[in-house]
């Protein structure tokens, strides 16, 4: 029986998303090995720990650099090793450590993290002057700030749109374009304001810069790009029986996750590396349940996990 244990996990600030739905989706066994491809500040994972023996094996990644000190000081646990990179990167992970088609669960919990959004210097949050940076890994890539110096106000509008479903998408970028002209726009607050001076309607309780922060921090970090290739990927790796667990926190992400698993139940997305796979089970996955929202009272404990959607699927084929 997979149980919640009253560890330092849950005493932590960072209280991890719809744990005890995490750990029964992932049907932990007690020497199996386990993958959390976000592995955050190890809410999920130390828990997965929890339920292993000496012979189970936790891998755990992450691009956030922070994450990845929290990761250094988990693996003294020999059952443990981590990779610093995206969730792209699992199967090379994996390879690395020789365990592709037998990992026993796989777990994405997607977006970005508390601690993320809690510190003001990482450029995530609205509410809290910092910035204007947004990147998971603050080494790779442009910041917010260096994009929307150079992007056209057409270019700003569709990001918006796209990946933030924000109606007023072309008023807000020309807003944006027209403020960058006045001073160089490189602070959060800053970007909220000139938002919030533009939007002419938003949803209450909501701050009017919401839906164009996601937006901008989804592009910058191409999360939705990696969350296709990692599913993918995570086929691949899973041993038969093995099970994926996916939570999102959006519109966007949960559609990619519902997509892709029932495409892969009727075998229309089956990846052209695995073809003897494809051949031997028409069907790769199969849904385990249907979608999961977290409770009432783990929403009034933590608010941000309101927005939670979990999905679980296994792969096909007799467990080894």
């Amino acid at each position: 029986m997979i149980r919640v244990m009253d560890c330092d996990v849950l005493d932590q600030k960072h209280v991890p998303v719809m744990l005890g739905e995490t750990l029964a989706g992932l049907n932990v066994q007690p020497e199996g090995c386990y993958l959390d491809a976000t592995f955050g500040r190890g809410g999920h994972a130390r828990a997965i720990l929890d339920h292993l023996h000496e012979q189970g094996r936790l891998l755990v990644m992450d691009r956030d650099p922070q994450a990845i000190d929290e990761a250094m000081k988990l693996a003294k646990d020999k059952r443990v090793q981590y990779y610093s990179g995206p969730f792209s990167q699992l199967f090379d992970f994996c390879q690395q450590e020789k365990v592709v088609g037998q990992v026993r669960g796989i777990l994405f919990d997607c977006g970005v993290s508390s601690p993320q959004l809690d510190d003001p210097e990482r450029g995530f949050s609205f509410t809290a002057d910092g910035p204007l940076d947004m990147r998971m890994d603050p080494s790779q890539g442009s910041s917010a700030a260096d994009w929307l110096a150079v992007a056209k106000d057409n270019e700003i509008a569709d990001v918006l749109y796209q990946f933030g479903e924000e109606r007023y998408s072309r008023r807000l970028a020309r807003a944006i374009v027209e403020a960058r002209k006045q001073e160089p726009i490189t602070r959060t607050k800053q970007l909220a304001d000139i938002i919030k001076a533009a939007h002419p309607a938003w949803e209450k309780h909501k701050h009017p810069a919401t839906r164009s922060f996601q937006a901008i921090r989804i592009f910058i970090n191409e999360e939705l790009k990696e969350l296709r290739l990692s599913l993918e990927q995570a086929v691949r790796v899973l041993a038969p029986g093995g099970r994926l667990v996916v939570i999102s926190f959006h519109s966007l992400e949960d559609r990619i996750v519902k997509q892709f698993i029932r495409k892969q139940e009727k075998g229309e997305e089956i990846p052209a590396e695995i073809p003897l796979l494809a051949k031997e089970f028409p069907s790769v996955l199969r849904r385990v349940g249907g979608a999961q929202k977290p409770s009432a009272q783990e929403i009034e404990r933590n608010i941000r996990s309101r927005s939670a959607v979990l999905r679980v699927a296994e792969k096909q084929g007799t467990p080894q």
